[in-house]
């Protein structure tokens, strides 16, 4: 079951049924920047390609964050009606694709990400824009007021 904090962003982004592939790449982009994957890129290949129209790419710095990214990415597309078509590499989970139709997701521990070097394969095609956003959250309850459990006092 997807988280509901998570569910809610996705849902923002991934309006129905009939979401755009762009959409579904940037709720892709969100759920992965909310785990903290790093160096997040989105390719538009489209014009290129026939699997698919976006492929969206990130590292992990360990198997369980990895793992942890992609299921959450499957929990909460799941309400929207999507379903993955095809999903790899959980076992090792130094290189996981998880296809979700129009998008495809890949998930690389950094030394694996070194070696297949899916980036310079498209790196002639049109990048995906991730909203800085999405990497550092929204400003969405940063007025409400601090409590004394709150961490700011010990430091």
């Amino acid at each position: 079951m997807s988280n509901p904090y998570i569910q809610k962003e996705v849902s923002k982004i991934v309006k129905d049924k009939t979401e755009s592939s762009q959409d579904l790449a940037l709720a892709s982009a969100w759920v992965l920047a909310h785990f903290k994957a790093i160096n997040i890129k989105g390719y538009n290949v489209a014009e290129t390609s026939s699997l698919c129209d976006y492929n969206v790419i990130a590292s992990a710095e360990n198997t369980t964050q990895a793992r942890a990214m992609i299921e959450e990415l499957i929990a909460s597309l799941k309400p929207h009606g999507i379903e993955p078509i095809s999903l790899e590499g959980m076992g090792e989970a130094e290189w996981i694709l998880l296809d979700i139709g129009s998008v495809i997701v890949h998930v690389f521990q950094d030394v694996s990400r070194d070696v297949f070097d899916l980036d310079s394969l498209w790196e002639s095609s049109p990048t995906l824009e991730i909203p800085n956003e999405y990497y550092f959250g929204s400003a969405e309850g940063a007025d409400a007021p601090k409590t004394k459990d709150s961490t700011e006092s010990y430091f």
